[in-house]
């Protein structure tokens, strides 16, 4: 049930709504516990990577994780943990620019090219008016493998 705030916002943070993202236009966030406070920012495998994209192009186990056409997965690539931050539009694929992995965030974040192993692990998402809200775990652990 955790809110989400930006990652480099300024000022007090402020929960996270659908129509923050402009589509296409990916933004790292993490979660915000709302009994403290605070940003849950301790670790950088909280990070969470957030993109606004059509929910008609989406696989049905993709759109259902998604909320108002939002996205969220680990923000830390599968391979070696480099931030994935680089939406591609012409590819429709998300890129971590160290090794230049590339998941497809339309179908459960699954490599499509890269060093990469693993798919991004996900996170599902419901809204709470146009709020986002973290309706669950990451589908898998997050971070690095190599």
């Amino acid at each position: 049930g955790d809110r989400l705030v930006e990652e480099d916002a300024e000022g007090a943070p402020q929960p996270l709504r659908v129509s923050d993202l402009k589509p296409g236009k990916p933004m790292l966030a993490f979660p915000f516990d709302t009994k403290t406070g605070k940003p849950r920012n301790d670790t950088r495998l909280n990070k969470i990577v957030l993109v606004r994209l059509p929910e008609a192009e989406m696989t049905p186990a993709t759109r259902a994780r998604a909320a108002g056409g939002v996205l969220a997965y680990s923000a830390i690539c599968t391979h070696q943990a480099c931030d994935v931050k680089t939406w591609m539009s012409k590819e429709k694929v998300l890129v971590c620019f160290c090794h230049s992995s590339k998941f497809n965030l339309f179908d459960d974040g699954k490599v499509v090219a890269g060093p990469a192993n693993r798919a991004l692990p996900s996170v599902p998402l419901k809204l709470d008016g146009d709020t986002l809200v973290i309706d669950g775990k990451f589908s898998a652990d997050p971070g690095g493998s190599a």
